[in-house]
Formats: C-alpha cells, sequence, structure tokens
C-alpha cells in the first residue's frame, strides 16, 4: 500500500550510495539508539561519501526513525528492525516489525493528547509506503536531503 506519492520525474528510483541495517531490541532504549544510528549514517553520508546533507533533513530524519521506532515498540511484540538508505538526493527509512496491522491516521482532534505520529511522518516526507508481509509490516518514509527536493517550480503541497 502506498500513501502521498505525486509520481513526478522528481521521486525516480536512483542507486543508493550506502545502505546500514539496524536490529533494535524491543527495550525503551532502542527509539534513542535508532536516533543515534540516523544521525552517524547521515553524518558518514557528508564525511565519508561527500553527499551533502542538509541540517533540516538530518533533523526530520532522526524524527521520522523515532516516530516510526516508537510505533512499533509500542505496538508490535518482538524486535524492530531498520534500514537506512540513502541516494544522492534523498535518505529513506525503512522500519519492519511484527504487527501486520497498517496504521491510519486518525481523522484531526484538537482534544486527542498524542497518537498524532502519522501525521507528522507524512507531512515531512516526500513519500510513505506501508507494506504488510507475510509477518509483520515494513514502513518506508523517504526524505529529501537538501531543502529544494526537485526544483524551484516544485512548490510544497499541504497535507
Amino acid at each position: 500500500m502506498g500513501s502521498d506519492g505525486d509520481g513526478d520525474d522528481c521521486t525516480a528510483p536512483e542507486e543508493h550510495v550506502m545502505r546500514a541495517g539496524y536490529a533494535l531490541g524491543g527495550e525503551d532504549r532502542c527509539i534513542a539508539d535508532a536516533r543515534h544510528h540516523a544521525a552517524a549514517f547521515l553524518d558518514e553520508a557528508g564525511d565519508d561519501h561527500h553527499v551533502p546533507v542538509s541540517a533540516r533533513a538530518k533533523d526530520l530524519t532522526q524524527l521520522v526513525v523515532s516516530e516510526l521506532v516508537t510505533n512499533a515498540r509500542k505496538y508490535a511484540p518482538g524486535p524492530v528492525l531498520m534500514e537506512l538508505r540513502l541516494t544522492t538526493r534523498a535518505v529513506e527509512i525503512v522500519v519492519w516489525d511484527s504487527d501486520p496491522t497498517v496504521p491510519a491516521a486518525r481523522a484531526a482532534d484538537p482534544g486527542r493528547v498524542g497518537q498524532h505520529g502519522l501525521e507528522i511522518v507524512k507531512a515531512v516526507t516526500e513519500n510513505l509506503f506501508m507494506e504488510q508481509e507475510a509477518v509483520g509490516k515494513r514502513i518506508t518514509a523517504r526524505i529529501a536531503l537538501a531543502e529544494a527536493p526537485c526544483s524551484d517550480a516544485a512548490a510544497p503541497t499541504s497535507r
């Protein structure tokens, strides 16, 4: 199941410059560990592979990692797997957990406390894909590395 892809030429598949996978245990510190892995991954992208990563992209990547891993930790028993993939223009965050239920954004409710994570993730990512698998689900979020993901002509859309 895909979500929020706009189908323009700016999202054509690219070759991955680097990839890294992480098995995160079910303990509370795994969320912080995931954020640290993401920051180190993007630091390595700039330092070792000379791929420019904006401060905004780094912050958003850590936010999305935190939201996706928190949800996996909260709703699925067992380990969480995270893969980070880098192209020359975007970082992809892939999180797998054992719960087959694909999350859905809730209707707006200003009185609701919490449970806005998916709404936040949708708002800050270029693309968000959710797939049920034979065991569990896989969520992939894509974040542009630069401030303007495609061109000056591409205006951000509201979600």
